[in-house]
């Protein structure tokens, strides 16, 4: 006996086919599927053979079951095959796994299979179960869409934070400044990054800035220097400035996070201090030591907000609710939850001080307020001892969808630089002096 007189089950051949085939006759009728389609439609072959493809897998409101008709329609039509895009159609579940439909999601192709005469015999259908790649691509885009928004959101607030911000690479190649550092030396970005902005150094102060800057590269350390930066006017003026390195789970330093402040005022304010009470010259330099502790605090911050060396918060609403509170601005309150409440709610004493009414002329107005030296007294601990505290800041207002969305603080702490001050003050104006 040849291998071509060995009888061939061809049925049984067919059922064992690795993949999702349903044979249907012209009208849909189901007359055959393979063990994998069994599987896949949660239905014995016994409960579909027989009965037409709608009535073995009944249609629910969600189903897309038009569109199968109408790819069945068309293989009927022009006697080719036709592929499906991928529909939802939900299956009943058997009663031993709780009954009810489960949501799947589909792609087929419709087959015609022909007899000798070119007439449509069957429709074969090719199904696979695509829901659980169609669930992982959504759950991708969903992720990739949150990254995006978390993305916009920090774009934002760093180019609105009140401060003039840059980035540079591992090896010290500047590659990013925010627009408040283009608006003020009135440089284009591609005219500041890698070592362009060398170039708005005095030049008195370059080479300086330069190898402070190269040993903090190669050494990895805080890197922190005074020096004058020429404003778009041609002015040159004080700023102070720090960076600090980022470093990936191994240590190595990954890019430079770096802000500046302008401390021209505050710095000729203390170099006339200095220049009038040459015979207090102890005192003088213990308050110049206390400016530049206060000057440290304030400056910028490491990884953009949350170690900051200022105080910075977010107000949304037009009750200045705490949407954001970075850690500087949070250890001034130790004993006071602020994330969610308003201002008025968490800080009463501020009220009758005027704070309340600068928040809601700024957020209605867009009128941004500078406050040099406020006073300010605060309960800064449980005791509920109200202190007096000294601040410079800033309120900005912030705007979404073209309307007033809430206000951008940014703040230092100055008290010990102004009873240093005071204190100098009150040496000059006793008698002898």
């Amino acid at each position: 006996m040849t291998a071509s007189d060995t009888p061939v089950d061809y049925q049984r051949l067919f059922r064992s086919l690795p993949d999702n085939f349903l044979l249907m006759a012209p009208d849909a009728t189901i007359l055959d599927n393979t063990d994998s389609h069994v599987a896949a439609s949660l239905k014995s072959r016994e409960e579909a053979v027989g009965r037409t493809l709608f009535d073995a897998y009944p249609s629910v409101d969600q189903n897309q079951g038009d569109i199968i008709a109408a790819s069945h329609e068309h293989v009927r039509q022009h006697l080719e095959p036709h592929a499906m895009p991928v529909i939802r159609y939900d299956l009943a579940k058997p009663a031993e796994q709780g009954g009810g439909f489960e949501e799947m999601y589909w792609q087929a192709t419709h087959y015609p299979l022909l007899d000798e005469q070119g007439r449509l015999q069957y429709i074969l259908q090719r199904t696979q179960n695509v829901t659980e790649q169609l669930r992982a691509a959504q759950e991708a885009a969903k992720a990739q869409a949150a990254l995006a928004e978390e993305q916009d959101r920090t774009r934002f607030v760093l180019e609105n934070l009140p401060v003039l911000i840059w980035t540079a690479t591992a090896e010290g190649q500047r590659d990013y400044f925010n627009s408040r550092w283009l608006a003020f030396t009135g440089h284009p970005l591609e005219k500041q990054i890698g070592v362009q902005w060398v170039d708005s150094i005095h030049p008195d102060d370059r080479s300086r800035v330069l190898s402070t800057w190269q040993r903090s590269v190669e050494s990895g350390e805080l890197y922190q220097v005074e020096y004058r930066l020429r404003r778009h006017d041609g002015q040159y003026r004080w700023i102070l400035v720090r960076a600090t390195p980022r470093r990936d789970a191994a240590g190595t330093i990954s890019m430079w996070v770096g802000g500046a402040t302008d401390i021209h005022e505050q710095r000729q304010m203390v170099q006339e201090l200095l220049q009038a009470n040459e015979q207090q010259g102890l005192l003088s330099e213990q308050a110049h030591e206390l400016y530049r502790k206060a000057e440290n605090q304030r400056e910028t911050y490491h990884n953009l907000f949350m170690q900051a060396p200022a105080m910075i918060c977010i107000l949304r609403g037009p009750e200045h609710r705490y949407e954001f509170v970075n850690p500087r601005y949070q250890e001034l309150f130790p004993h006071r939850e602020l994330v969610g409440h308003s201002v008025e709610e968490v800080l009463p004493e501020v009220r009758e001080q005027g704070i309340i009414d600068l928040l809601d002329n700024v957020y209605r107005t867009g009128e941004t307020y500078f406050g040099n030296e406020l006073k300010l007294q605060l309960e800064r601990d449980a005791s509920k001892e109200l202190r007096d505290s000294y601040f410079n800041f800033i309120y900005q207002q912030f705007r979404e969808n073209n309307q007033p969305a809430g206000i951008m603080v940014f703040a230092f702490e100055v008290t010990d630089f102004v009873l240093a001050r005071q204190a100098l003050e009150r040496l000059n104006d006793a008698p002898g002096n």
